[in-house]
């Protein structure tokens, strides 16, 4: 017969295996339990953290999109960019406008008399401290020039202290010496820099050329603006002036531009469909085997998921208004029943956008329009105290309380097994000392029951 490995000489069981088997017995349900509620937690936590993220992705994909510009059915062009861009906003109509850039606003820069040695040149030719007023449109601001303070130093105070302000400073500098040049990207007229105080930068500097405002004709009509950037001449239209030419009229034309239109609305299908793809997955029963048997998803059934869903399904049929393009159908998109996704035919969406593109745009942007409308309506389920992140956060509190639970179930079975070893142990001990014992009488009467012959 083979031998086995004896870890108790007295008894002559294997007492460590049936410690481990006490053990093991006494951890199994408990760790099971632990075990399979770390593993759902966790699909749990997954799940919930992919349809969060995927909120907010549609949250920010539609938001990119409420605004009338992105879905006005407009589209603006110049005939000279290199003269005028033209951008869209709200409010813009069909139409052309002739613009005829005259003159180019400008701003104020000045220019202090030559210092010599460049830019390492003193600007303080006095040991005190000496004060350099800018003014601006009114508005006066200090620069302190310490005594021997270069103008390179000088550039560099004026660049930190008022550059918020729009002002900035350089030094020029030539085989006559430097030059502190002093510039502001304002622009217009009354807007020239002044310099005062008792600074040697103050005395003799060059004014330059006044700053003067953008000059400029739409359709003959004589205009005037302090910026190049002009947002106000026509509703709904931004023209940036770039150059001058007087002899070079440039046609800006706005008009209608169904491509753009519907690149808005499918933009919007697309990010719809991507977050009903990541909640029906996350909720979908799928079929398994012979398909007597399901597996669930992790979110199968949950409650927030359905309010969710019903939430966004529900502004999808609500009417947007009075206009006569009301409902997505009209415009041809619409819902598969099985999987609440959306789709858009081409040839239904032709025919909406002859009747009323106008009618489109209304019925998504502005206050009542359907993507502020599914802002809302998503909007308790995202940010930091959203019921999604909740969620997230109960989750990983579950978690936290599940690997406690584990290192305290490991620290009784590890007591648990120092206690029956010990006691094993002992009683080892004590088989082995009555089998020594037993031993010892068996040899005596032994002895006795065969006394030596004479």
């Amino acid at each position: 017969m083979a031998s086995s490995t004896i870890s108790g000489p007295g008894s002559g069981y294997d007492t460590q295996a049936i410690v481990k088997a006490l053990v093991g017995a006494e951890k199994a349900p408990k760790q099971a339990q632990i075990t399979s509620l770390q593993k759902d937690t966790t699909i749990q936590l997954s799940s919930v953290g992919s349809v969060k993220n995927a909120l907010e992705t549609y949250r920010a994909a539609i938001a990119k999109l409420n605004n009338v510009a992105a879905f006005n059915g407009l589209a603006a062009t110049s005939s000279e960019e290199k003269n005028v861009k033209v951008t869209l906003g709200d409010g813009a109509a069909s139409g052309k406008y002739v613009v005829v850039v005259k003159e180019l606003a400008t701003s104020s820069k000045v220019t202090s008399k030559v210092v010599e040695g460049g830019a390492s040149g003193s600007a303080n030719s006095s040991d005190e401290t000496q004060t350099l007023t800018i003014t601006q449109a009114g508005k006066s601001y200090d620069v302190l020039v310490p005594g021997g303070a270069t103008l390179q130093e000088v550039r560099e105070s004026i660049n930190t202290q008022l550059s918020a302000q729009g002002i900035s400073a350089n030094v020029l500098s030539d085989a006559n010496g430097g030059r502190l040049v002093i510039g502001s990207n304002t622009t217009g007229v009354d807007t020239d820099i002044t310099l005062s105080g008792d600074s040697d930068l103050a005395q003799g500097y060059d004014k330059g050329t006044p700053a003067q405002n953008a000059k400029y004709t739409i359709d003959g009509i004589e205009m005037e603006s302090t910026s190049n950037n002009v947002t106000s001449a026509i509703s709904g239209v931004s023209l940036e002036l770039l150059a001058k030419d007087k002899d070079k009229p440039v046609i800006v034309t706005v008009a209608s531009n169904t491509g753009t239109l519907k690149t808005s609305v499918q933009s919007f299908v697309t990010a719809y469909n991507a977050l009903m793809t990541s909640i029906n997955t996350q909720t979908k029963v799928t079929a398994t085997g012979d398909s007597s048997t399901t597996t669930a998803g992790a979110l199968t059934g949950d409650a927030s998921m359905r309010q969710l869903v019903n939430n966004l399904r529900s502004e999808l049929v609500n009417s947007s208004g009075s206009s006569a393009m009301s409902s997505l159908a009209q415009m041809g998109i619409t819902t598969d029943q099985k999987t609440g996704l959306l789709s858009l035919d081409d040839k239904e969406w032709d025919k909406a956008v002859v009747k009323g593109a106008g009618d489109i745009a209304k019925m998504f942007t502005g206050d009542t329009g359907l993507v502020t409308r599914m802002t809302k309506a998503t909007a308790s389920y995202v940010g930091t105290t959203g019921s999604l992140a909740s969620r997230v956060t109960d989750l990983n509190t579950k978690l936290t309380d599940l690997t406690t639970q584990q290192a305290d179930l490991d620290r009784r079975m590890e007591s648990l097994q120092t206690s029956l070893t010990a006691k094993y142990t002992a009683m080892d001990t004590l088989i082995a000392q009555l089998n020594a014992s037993s031993s010892s009488i068996m040899t005596t009467l032994n002895s006795l029951n065969n006394p030596k012959s004479d």
